[in-house]
């Protein structure tokens, strides 16, 4: 299945777009909000291993439905060092697209998504709220991706 398309601020105000990023795999990882514990403490982790990520060719890209400006706060406070995009107008119009908008909150639920260089979805780790995703899962799913195939035209 293919992922479906989008462009988002970052939190430098810097579009990016999905499109933009063929030929490259990319792990979308949704979550609910800037500032929460378990956001925070899953987002360190995977700050932490971000060499994981590039040791696998991977482009890692953390969506929240917050304001590029508090995700540029959050960030600086964080010291993290990939994209944190804005899905924040239309409101969680991607995390609608992704199917992980909850609608009745507001915000996006922590699911991640791992596209291929084409942009086809490989794998995909969900969490109920309040629990975080686990590393190991997301070793997993990058070795799975680094596997893929890749077709030729």
């Amino acid at each position: 299945m293919s992922a479906p398309g989008f462009q988002l601020p970052n939190q430098h105000g810097e579009p990016v777009s999905l499109e933009g990023l063929r030929g490259s795999a990319v792990v979308l990882v949704f979550y609910p909000f800037a500032f929460s514990r378990v956001c925070t403490d899953e987002l360190d982790v995977l700050q932490s291993e971000l060499g994981e990520f590039e040791r696998h060719g991977a482009r890692l890209l953390a969506i929240s439905t917050d304001s590029k400006y508090a995700l540029r706060a959050y960030s600086d406070e964080r010291g993290y060092t990939f994209d944190l995009l804005a899905d924040f107008w239309p409101h969680g119009a991607v995390a609608d697209r992704y199917g992980v908008l909850d609608a009745s909150l507001g915000h996006a639920g922590r699911a991640t998504f791992f596209l291929d260089q084409e942009g086809t979805l490989r794998s995909r780790i969900d969490a109920p709220p309040g629990q975080a995703r686990s590393f190991d899962d997301y070793r997993a799913a990058l070795g799975e991706l680094a596997e893929a195939p890749v077709s030729r035209q």
